[in-house]
């Protein structure tokens, strides 16, 4: 054998070799399947350098009448990781996976306990499957799918995190972006013809007054469909919200011989490219979409990303400045006082039925779990209601979540002060004209962590667990 037969084989055993190597790296790669698209684009943002995965309900299609292939069957019970949303929604994928063999680890969004997740509006038995509508949720479940994807995938942790943090600060920019830009938004009351924005209406204040069905597996009702399109007649909505790629059949009878703006949503991303830069491209879309039904000014339309971007980012870079409250017990504090140690501060207002106690609930339980770090942070309540917020009831209400609580209140215009000075949003409502002295507040729910020097350092949104929050202070507090 002459030298070059040799080398030519010593080449080809290499090659060989190679080969071998890769099918071993790709076979040891971690395979996760995702059902919908605005989930799909999350994991992929987050295993981008690693085997993308595959999306089940692709390009064009909605979970509403989908049925899985043979091949995508297949392709889920060779999986390590399946991440849907629920019965409620993917019903069709339901049979499928408990009928698995060897099943994979399986994630149902809709059974975690750290997203934020509402009840369904129709169905008390079920949950409303919208839940990445609010961009607080889908924050809270990057970090969900970073922790399953390090914990299966150990060796690759150090890729998952570095996408974690480039994925997070876009979707935090695109949250900071939504409350400058829309909550508050006065533009008039909207019908949906389906419930796809109960989310959405929580989270940026968007006036939902009237919904025609639940989903497309629910006929409108003729009642419904009569009471619903008088109302259209009468002018009592600015706005009609449908969904692309769902069938509605009653749509015609309901708008006929009517005079009413109509936008089509894509809540599902079911019209764009699936990838790792759906999540943030729907979520504009459905909001500029509202945003230009509901006949907005036109100097607020034209605003553009690039232009709300930077005003949310300048409004954050002034967070804070000069103010003189006084606390449960009627001492005056400034913003000089409050220096020394972090602050951890909260804008909300005893009469607030659910996210005041919830957020003042995970706050306080933080810092317990924090201890003896927590020292170093005085928490605060800021009441935005200081007409009902007497001394008496404030003191009442911050001891009742814990003794080193702090509540403080001011003036009608000491308190604008305040609140123009951390950027909140507050909004009265009055729900019965007959009674306004029974309204509500609808606020900015965010934590606002101020350092021993009276900076501003970050926001944390409303929604974050006690456990998220404890680890993020660790972080800003090294």
């Amino acid at each position: 054998m002459n030298i070059l037969t040799r080398v030519q084989k010593l080449f080809v055993c290499l090659i060989l070799m190679l080969l071998s190597f890769s099918l071993q790296a790709e076979e040891g790669e971690l395979r996760v399947v995702v059902s919908i698209k605005p989930v799909h684009s999350l994991m992929a943002a987050l295993m981008k350098g690693a085997r993308p995965p595959e999306l089940l309900v692709g390009k064009g299609e909605i979970p509403y009448g989908w049925e899985p292939s043979p091949e995508q069957k297949k392709h889920i019970e060779q999986a390590d990781l399946v991440v849907w949303a629920g019965p409620e929604l993917e019903s069709s994928l339901e049979p499928v996976l408990q009928n698995l063999t060897e099943k994979p680890q399986l994630l149902t969004l809709l059974d975690s306990l750290d997203l934020k997740i509402l009840p369904s509006r129709w169905n008390e038995a079920e949950r409303d499957p919208y839940f990445w509508l609010d961009s607080r949720n889908a924050l809270i479940l990057i970090d969900v799918l970073t922790k399953m994807l390090m914990d299966m995938d150990y060796s690759r942790a150090h890729l998952y995190k570095r996408n974690r943090d480039a994925l997070f600060k876009k979707v935090a920019k695109l949250d900071r972006r939504l409350e400058y830009g829309y909550r508050g938004l006065k533009g008039g009351v909207v019908l949906a013809y389906y419930d796809t924005q109960q989310y959405f209406e929580q989270a940026y204040a968007l006036k939902l007054g009237g919904v025609l069905s639940p989903s497309p597996r629910v006929p409108v009702s003729a009642a419904t469909l009569i009471k619903e399109r008088n109302k259209l007649k009468e002018g009592w909505y600015a706005c009609l919200l449908t969904e692309a790629k769902m069938k509605m059949p009653e749509l015609q009878l309901l708008i006929s011989g009517v005079d009413i703006n109509r936008v089509e949503l894509d809540s599902f991303g079911s019209t764009l490219e699936p990838g790792e830069d759906l999540y943030l491209q729907l979520m504009d879309h459905n909001t500029s979409l509202i945003k230009g039904c509901m006949q907005k000014t036109a100097g607020a339309l034209s605003q553009d990303a690039a232009t709300a971007d930077e005003a949310a980012d300048n409004q954050q870079a002034n967070i804070g400045g000069r103010f003189m409250l006084t606390d449960e017990n009627g001492k005056m504090v400034t913003q000089d006082d409050m220096k020394g140690k972090y602050q951890l501060l909260y804008f909300g207002y005893t009469y607030c039925p659910d996210v005041c106690p919830t957020s003042l609930s995970v706050m306080m339980t933080a810092l317990k779990k924090f201890d003896p770090e927590a020292r170093r942070i005085q928490p605060y309540f800021i009441t935005v209601d200081p007409q009902r917020d007497t001394q008496k009831i404030m003191a009442d209400y911050v001891h009742y979540f814990g003794k080193n609580l702090i509540g403080l209140r001011g003036t009608q215009a000491m308190t604008d002060r305040v609140i123009r000075e951390f950027g909140v949003v507050v909004e009265k409502v009055v729900e019965d004209p007959s009674k306004p002295e029974k309204y509500l507040i609808d606020h900015t729910a965010s934590l606002y962590l101020m350092a021993p020097d009276g900076r501003f350092i970050t926001k944390f949104a409303h929604g974050i667990t006690s456990d998220q929050l404890v680890e993020k202070l660790k972080e800003y507090m090294k």
